[in-house]
């Protein structure tokens, strides 16, 4: 039997179709923010994952065309294995993670007695890195 090649973004895949959060009338993902990390604006709205925000997955697709503004709706892969762009503060192995800066990651702030009333914002569990670009982690 060969060698199999890891392919682990494929491993307990789930998503959600979310309609798309708009700034004066124009939606705030675009086709060049597939792949990206993003978090809920509204209900079930999303938009690109901003300093410190909470994640709520991985934009893995957009319908219709960036022409078709306030109509188009974002796939999110919300649970399972997937790969995001990162920041400073670099996530290593075994950390959690946060929005960072349009649409990318960084890890977790330490636990604090200013944790908001909702519970810690962190998400995730780091399983690798690659460099200063990119982690993959199971979101849980």
């Amino acid at each position: 039997m060969g060698t199999r090649e890891q392919d682990l973004e494929g491993i307990g895949a789930v998503y959600g179709s979310f309609s798309i959060h708009q700034t004066s009338g124009e939606d705030d993902l675009k086709d060049a923010d597939v792949g990206n990390a993003v978090k809920l604006t509204a209900d079930f709205e999303v938009g690109p994952a901003t300093d410190g925000s909470v994640v709520l997955g991985k934009l893995v697709d957009l319908s219709l065309t960036d022409a078709d503004v306030g109509k188009r709706v974002a796939t999110v892969q919300i649970g399972g294995v997937v790969t995001l762009p990162i920041t400073t503060t670099y996530p290593t192995v075994g950390d959690r993670i946060v929005g960072g800066a349009n649409g990318t990651v960084k890890k977790a702030p330490a636990l604090t007695g200013y944790d908001p009333d909702g519970g810690n914002i962190a998400r995730g569990t780091v399983i690798s890195v690659n460099g200063t670009t990119e982690c993959t982690l199971i979101l849980n």
